[in-house]
């Protein structure tokens, strides 16, 4: 018995030793897991590990939530509200053990459109109803049925938006002026950028890229590094050091507050709550994927369950708090996650410990964060799409024709009309060769 039980860890070394439930029979509750781990028996031991594995992700989440509000077109601070609230309560409600909420990059292109449409208010207010419609959907019991979205058109949409975001990064990546507001869509973008490019900053797109490339050499070098945070520091000193002409956060936006603000209901009207459903229903509806998406893999690390329904309703709790303390949509972020499994986290404590090591950051450091070139943040988020996009997963689709078929369409109506449209058009396509098998099994029968 002992020997299969160490067989089992060398196998998978994310799993406890102790064998323990997967947690199968319980996952239709209704119960957050914290609550489940403390009345399980918690120990001084597992707390050390949680705070360790807390501190790890939020020395990966504090440059990347920052990167994710600056790409969406709100303030910088608004990224570490997300992280700190949101991410507080996603560990403190949810229904996985090892998730980490934050702000997400599959929201950027969402965000920014949003905001460049509605302002800040409207923004926030779709946050807020977006969160209200998570409640629901998770506590009707509906949150199952969002794990049945096809695989292809998963992948479809995170390889379109992953292709997004990159384009919308390299305004900044390379320092590029331009005469006019950047288009949203990928297309009229990427003509105005072409005709920027006169206005190239090379000091600007060298310390950009200069910092992709180290996280890429470290990821690959020294795994357990934290490679974004040290790319930031390292760039952030070079600029200073060599009084390079590259845009910071200072100069952009000033300095960062030293801690929350106090939590308020935006204004707005009826004609505006009108107005901003249609991209509530796209929060809610990429929100609810992405958080699931998350919490499946950490599933498939730790051998454990989660409670989707719970999680739904956990998320949507945590955007409507984030909201009201001017934060940006919270999701399960799949990296963070993995990040904390990997540092050893035991309990969603881990999780609400990351988001308050990240408000001591900006109690204590806050200062320090005006000295970050924006290139450097726009850096990361080339790093981000590169790991996002599911290149493998993508070539090997195209190799089955009704896979293609749904793929190749979810990525494109994406990548140029809008995720929304993109995931429910995959969705309708595959939907439509399922019937199509049935109806030949049907007379073959």
């Amino acid at each position: 018995m002992h020997l299969k039980i160490l067989l089992t860890s060398l196998q998978n070394p994310y799993r406890a030793v102790i064998p323990m439930p997967d947690g199968s029979s319980t996952a239709h509750l209704y119960r957050p897991k914290l609550v489940t781990t403390l009345t399980e028996g918690y120990g001084l031991a597992a707390f050390r590990q949680d705070v360790i594995a807390g501190l790890t992700v939020a020395v990966v989440a504090l440059p990347l939530s920052m990167a994710i509000a600056v790409a969406s077109g709100v303030t910088p601070e608004r990224g570490l509200f997300t992280a700190i609230v949101g991410g507080f309560l996603v560990s403190a409600l949810g229904g996985s053990r090892f998730q980490i909420g934050g702000p997400a990059g599959a929201f950027i292109v969402l965000v920014a459109a949003t905001a460049a449409q509605f302002g800040i208010d409207g923004l926030v207010l779709t946050v807020l109803v977006s969160g209200a419609m998570l409640t629901l959907i998770g506590a009707s019991g509906l949150g199952s049925l969002i794990r049945y979205i096809p695989h292809p058109v998963t992948v479809g949409f995170t390889c379109g938006i992953a292709v997004t975001i990159l384009g919308s990064q390299l305004r900044d990546l390379g320092g590029l002026t331009l005469n006019g507001p950047e288009p949203g869509l990928f297309l009229p973008k990427l003509i105005v950028l072409s005709h920027a490019l006169p206005t190239l900053s090379w000091p600007t797109l060298a310390v950009g890229a200069g910092s992709a490339a180290v996280i890429f050499a470290l990821r690959a070098w020294r795994p357990a590094w934290p490679a974004m945070l040290i790319a930031i520091v390292l760039a952030s000193i070079a600029v200073q050091l060599l009084h390079l002409p590259v845009e910071t956060i200072g100069s952009r936006f000033g300095e960062i507050p030293r801690g929350l603000p106090m939590p308020h209901v935006p204004e707005f009207s009826s004609a505006l709550l009108w107005q901003i459903l249609p991209a509530a229903f796209s929060f809610t509806l990429l929100g609810g994927v992405e958080s699931l998406l998350s919490a499946k893999v950490a599933d498939s690390m730790t051998g454990r369950k989660h409670r989707s329904n719970m999680e739904l309703v956990a998320q949507g709790i945590a955007n409507v708090a984030s909201a009201l303390f001017g934060g940006i949509s919270v999701t399960g972020t799949i990296a963070r996650t993995a990040t904390n499994i990997r540092a050893g986290a035991r309990s969603p404590l881990s999780g609400m410990m990351h988001s308050a090591f990240l408000l001591l950051f900006m109690v204590l450091g806050a200062p320090l964060a005006a000295y970050i070139p924006l290139s450097a943040l726009a850096g990361v988020l080339v790093v981000v799409c590169w790991y996002m996009a599911e290149k493998e997963e993508f070539l090997r689709l195209i190799g089955d024709r009704r896979s293609a078929a749904v793929l190749t369409t979810t990525f494109a109506l994406t990548l140029f009309k809008d995720l929304t449209f993109g995931i429910i058009t995959g969705c309708l396509l595959a939907a439509m060769f399922a019937g199509i098998d049935r109806w030949y099994a049907g007379k073959k029968g």
